[in-house]
């Protein structure tokens, strides 16, 4: 039985790696020494078939870390007990609470600035040279009459490719099998019959959409997406001459008006109203016009 015993002791016993484990620490290099460790184990063992095994090898890493950080820590506590003085770590050691200062004063700039982004982005935006704006997918512009896009595409995209739906309060423009570049509500109504889109050069979409309305400048194209301040709108000079009179008129008086709440001045109603208050005052000196008010 003694035999048999130590037979089997003899049997259990793993056996001995053909190509023993050899590899040289590098100091420059110590991730190409645990890959070596990491590779012989793998192929010399069943490690790697544990569904622990990184859960593991991080409590390995830790224990050896806190290790080295509790031995780091005697030795400066010798270091501090021989000769009395802290170990310093800098040439020049900096007062904490002028480190905590200079952090806090950075972190407030940051946030100021990036709250101050934050902003700019809500609030109305200064019109592009085409009286619209210029977005992260898409450029747009406008005049009183149209809207045109220009949204950038893959270059090669071909027609085919395109995904673009014109309706009279909604808008969708993408490539196919991809979420739409713009999807969304119209901010005014358009003559879908006068709309249409074209690929340009196989590298932007250029989509024209004719304005319902064409006495009122958009703030947007799709609702919910940043606005242009109107104020600053101004059509270009040439475009004028080419309106009837009657519209040329109202749209001159709307620039005049626009120009003038800009600077804080009286637009042209209030001006006329003012006119015709001094010219009644004029025509009756005898009357008391010190409650007068405008309207």
């Amino acid at each position: 039985m003694a035999i048999i015993s130590d037979y089997n002791e003899q049997d259990n016993k793993p056996p001995v790696s053909a190509k023993p484990f050899k590899a040289v620490l590098d100091p420059a290099n110590p991730l190409g020494f645990l890959e070596t460790v990491f590779e012989f184990l793998g192929r010399e063992s069943d490690i790697f078939k544990s569904d622990s095994l990184v859960s593991d090898v991080n409590a390995v890493v830790r224990m050896v870390k806190e290790n080295l950080d509790t031995e780091e820590r005697k030795r400066k506590d010798k270091v501090e007990e021989s000769t009395g003085k802290p170990e310093k770590k800098f040439k020049e050691d900096v007062p904490v609470g002028e480190v905590k200062e200079t952090k806090v004063e950075e972190v407030n700039e940051a946030k100021s600035a990036s709250e101050a982004m934050e902003e700019d982005k809500k609030g109305p935006r200064a019109p592009n040279i085409g009286n619209g704006l210029d977005l992260d997918n898409y450029s747009w512009g406008q005049s009183l009459q149209e809207v045109n896009l220009n949204i950038p595409v893959p270059h090669g995209t071909k027609s085919r490719f395109i995904v673009c739906d014109i309706k009279k309060n909604h808008l969708t423009v993408g490539l196919k099998g991809q979420p739409p570049i713009i999807d969304g509500e119209l901010y005014r109504p358009v003559k879908v019959e006068d709309c249409f889109w074209s690929l340009e050069d196989q590298k932007s979409i250029s989509v024209l959409l004719t304005k319902k309305d064409q006495m009122d400048w958009w703030k947007c194209v799709v609702k919910g997406e940043p606005e242009v301040e109107t104020q600053k709108v101004e059509p270009e000079p040439s475009k004028l001459s080419d309106l009837d009179p009657e519209t040329r008129a109202t749209v001159e008086k709307m620039m005049f008006d626009q120009r003038q709440k800009s600077m804080g001045l009286p637009t042209s109603d209030e001006t006329q109203k003012q006119d015709l208050l001094k010219k009644f005052m004029a025509q009756h000196p005898n009357m008391d016009f010190s409650r007068a008010k405008l309207s």
